[in-house]
C-alpha cells in the first residue's frame, strides 16, 4: 500500500534534503551550533542532575513485538580471575546482548526509510547486513548536547497521563509550551511528556506499549517551524499507537528521520524531571544525551542527563 497524499504533502513542507549540503549526514543536529551550546550552558542554575534513562535489564520494556529487539541480557565472563597468576590482581568482566533500541535510545536517521529513500535522498539499499548504515549511522551524531525543553503535555492538559488513544497535536504542544513559559527555539532538544511511562513503572509493560499516546502526524511541521534539533518522549513507539490513520504505520518516524533528518528518542524516563521542573517553575535545562558511537548502527542506547 502506497503512502497517502496527506503524508507526501507534509513531507514536501518539512523536507530538509540539501539544506546543509548534499554530503550532509547529521540533519537537524547541524542546528546545535557553538552559540546554541553556550546558551544551553547558561541554563544551569543549581547544578541538580536528573537522569532520564531506564535501567538496562533483562526484564525491560520490550515484549517481543519487534523481532530481534531483545532486552539486555547481562552475563559475567570473568569473576575474580587472577589473569597473571596466583596472588595477582583479580578481574571481573561482563558482556551484554541487547537490541540497540531496546531501552532508552536515539533512533538514527537510517532507522527507517520510505519510497526506497533515506535522509538526503540516499538509497535505502545503502543499509546492508554486513556494514549496517553506510550513511548517517548513529556514530556520525558525535555530540548531542544542547538546551533541553520539557513540553509536559500531560500536565498542560491537566492530567498525570494521557489516555492511550491520545494523538499529541500541535495545539497540545502550544499548551505545553505556554506551561513551560518559554519559546522553543532553533537547536533545542524537545522532550515531550505524555505520562505513559507511569504504566511501565507500575509494572504493566504490555499496557505501556499498547495502546499508547504519542505524536500526531501533524506535529512534524511544528518542530520544523521551530528548527528543533531532536525530539524524545516517554513512550515505546514515539507516535500514537495504533496509528491515527488506519494502515498508516510510523509516518512520524518517516517524516522526522527521512524527510527532516531529525533524530528521535523513545523510552525516556521523564517523571522525575516533570516533578523537578514543576518545583522550580522552569522547564529548560542543559541536556547531555551523547549517543554510543556504534559504527553503522541505526540507533543507540543513551543515558541522558538534564542539569537544572
Amino acid at each position: 500500500m502506497s503512502l497517502p497524499a496527506e503524508f507526501h504533502d507534509i513531507a514536501e513542507r518539512v523536507n530538509n534534503w540539501g539544506r546543509w549540503g548534499t554530503d550532509d549526514e547529521i540533519g537537524t543536529l547541524n542546528l546545535i551550533t557553538d552559540e546554541v551550546v553556550r546558551g544551553a550552558a547558561a541554563e544551569v542554575r543549581t547544578g541538580r542532575r536528573i537522569p532520564l534513562a531506564l535501567p538496562l535489564q533483562q526484564d525491560g520494556v520490550q515484549t517481543g513485538m519487534i523481532p530481534g529487539r531483545v532486552n539486555p541480557l547481562h552475563v559475567m565472563v570473568q569473576i575474580n580471575q587472577e589473569l597473571f597468576g596466583p596472588g595477582t590482581v583479580a578481574c571481573s568482566d561482563d558482556a551484554v546482548t541487547m537490541g540497540l533500541q531496546a531501552a532508552t535510545h536515539w533512533d538514527g536517521l537510517p532507522h527507517v526509510s520510505h519510497s526506497g529513500k533515506l535522509y538526503n535522498g540516499r538509497p535505502a539499499a545503502t543499509v546492508t547486513a554486513h556494514d549496517g548504515a553506510r550513511y548517517s549511522g548513529i556514530d556520525k551524531a558525535r555530540h548531542i548536547v544542547s538546551r533541553g525543553v520539557l513540553l509536559d503535555v500531560a500536565r498542560a492538559l491537566g492530567t498525570d497521563r494521557l489516555p492511550g488513544g491520545h494523538a499529541v497535536t500541535p495545539e497540545d504542544l502550544d499548551a505545553a509550551e505556554e506551561l513551560a513559559g518559554t519559546r522553543v527555539r532553533a537547536g533545542d532538544i524537545v522532550l515531550v511528556r505524555t505520562g505513559q511511562m507511569r504504566v511501565y513503572l507500575a509494572g504493566d509493560k504490555h499496557g505501556y506499549g499498547y495502546p499508547s499516546p504519542g505524536l500526531s502526524i501533524r506535529t512534524p511541521e511544528w518542530f520544523h517551524a521551530r528548527d528543533v534539533a531532536a525530539v524524545a518522549n516517554d513512550t515505546l513507539t514515539f507516535e500514537i499507537f495504533p496509528p491515527e490513520t488506519e494502515n498508516l504505520w510510523l509516518p512520524v518516524h518517516a517524516l522526522h528521520l527521512v524527510e527532516m533528518g531529525m533524530p528521535q528518542g523513545q523510552n525516556w524516563q521523564l517523571e522525575e524531571l516533570s516533578t523537578a521542573c514543576g518545583e522550580v517553575g522552569r522547564h529548560t535545562f542543559l541536556l547531555s544525551a551523547m549517543p554510543e558511537p556504534f559504527v553503522g548502527a541505526t540507533g543507540t542506547p543513551v543515558a541522558p542527563v538534564a542539569v537544572l
